[in-house]
């Protein structure tokens, strides 16, 4: 329970991350935003692990967890939000979301194959309800001759902004599914490298990762002109990406303390309900800039289903449950 609790508190604060994203790169290009977000976390890392008491921990991980721990933040910090905030700059929040559910079966393949984990009839139906879930907020459809986005001008940035949002459709979809790559590769090396640490160490792993992360990324600032375009950065854009380090921090430091304790399969599913989150923080920050599906609320009630599939362990149902289901409730795969 404690493991999907962390998810769901995870999906939450990754949502509203991607609405500040949403927010910001309407004034500021990706490369400025990677230059707040991605070495923001290495101070905010640091702290969490000091004040917790794991600081120490991170000599303790082997090298295998370190080479681990290192690719996750590379391929979620740097490849995964760099095609995600390029696929948001292009087709915005909520037409990237269903593509990156994609990176949930990337997830979960892996899991089978790698890990040793397993599908449990509880787990299938979770699943099966998480994606599901999101299928109703997407149906609603524009009519013809109306307007994908609300006339209401509330800021200053809105005002500046085209009459019309054209999605850029191509860069939007490619960009969204190799950031589903990234992110469906970065939970299986998170498990590899927290293994047998428990909560604490996933502080000092979620440090590693970070490092990692930043170390990489400066070194695409050396390419010319890079320095120049990051100091330029407009200030409104500085303030939501600002918002969203901190936010995406937290999110993975929920993520993190998820993945210690709990497994992929559970973990990475719950972690989708993300995409109904962002629909209710996207209607507070960008009413202006996406659409929002009418049948929201059954989405939100039906992936929640899923999330508590997900979330209950298998005796605690079994108890519940007459004799003769216990054989179906039990079945695992493989």
């Amino acid at each position: 329970m404690l493991g999907g609790f962390f998810a769901l508190c995870a999906a939450a604060t990754f949502a509203f991350n991607n609405a500040s994203v949403r927010r910001a790169v309407l004034t500021g290009s990706i490369v400025q935003g990677m230059a707040i977000t991605v070495p923001i976390a290495v101070p905010l890392s640091f702290i969490a692990a000091l004040i917790t008491g794991n600081l120490a921990a991170v000599m303790g991980f082997s090298p295998t967890a370190v080479v681990a721990l290192s690719a996750a933040g590379i391929m979620h910090f740097v490849w995964g939000r760099y095609c995600n905030y390029r696929a948001t700059r292009a087709i915005g929040t909520n037409l990237v979301a269903p593509i990156q559910q994609f990176n949930l079966l990337v997830t979960l393949v892996l899991a089978i194959w790698l890990l040793g984990e397993y599908l449990t009839p509880l787990k299938i139906l979770g699943i099966a309800l998480i994606l599901l879930g999101p299928t109703f907020t997407m149906q609603k459809k524009v009519p013809p001759g109306e307007r994908a986005v609300s006339e209401e001008k509330i800021t200053p940035i809105d005002a500046e902004k085209p009459a019309a949002f054209q999605p850029k459709y191509a860069e939007g979809y490619t960009f969204s599914l190799l950031s589903a790559i990234g992110y469906g590769l970065s939970p299986i090396l998170v498990r590899v490298g927290l293994e047998n640490h428990g909560i604490g160490g996933s502080f000092a792993g979620g440090l590693i990762a970070s490092i990692a992360a930043t170390a990489v990324f400066a070194l695409i600032l050396l390419w010319p002109g890079q320095w120049r375009h990051v100091w330029s950065t407009d200030r409104e854009a500085v303030k939501w990406f600002t918002f969203s380090g901190f936010l995406v921090f937290f999110s993975q430091m929920f993520l993190y303390m998820a993945m210690s304790i709990a497994p992929v399969t559970v973990v990475s599913p719950i972690n989708r309900l993300s995409i109904l989150f962002r629909l209710f923080f996207s209607r507070l920050l960008n009413p202006q800039h996406e659409v929002f599906g009418g049948q929201m609320i059954v989405g939100t009630i039906v992936s929640l289903l899923g999330a508590l599939a997900l979330s209950i362990s298998v005796d605690a149902v079994g108890g519940l449950l007459p004799d003769a289901w216990q054989p179906l409730l039990h079945w695992h795969w493989p």
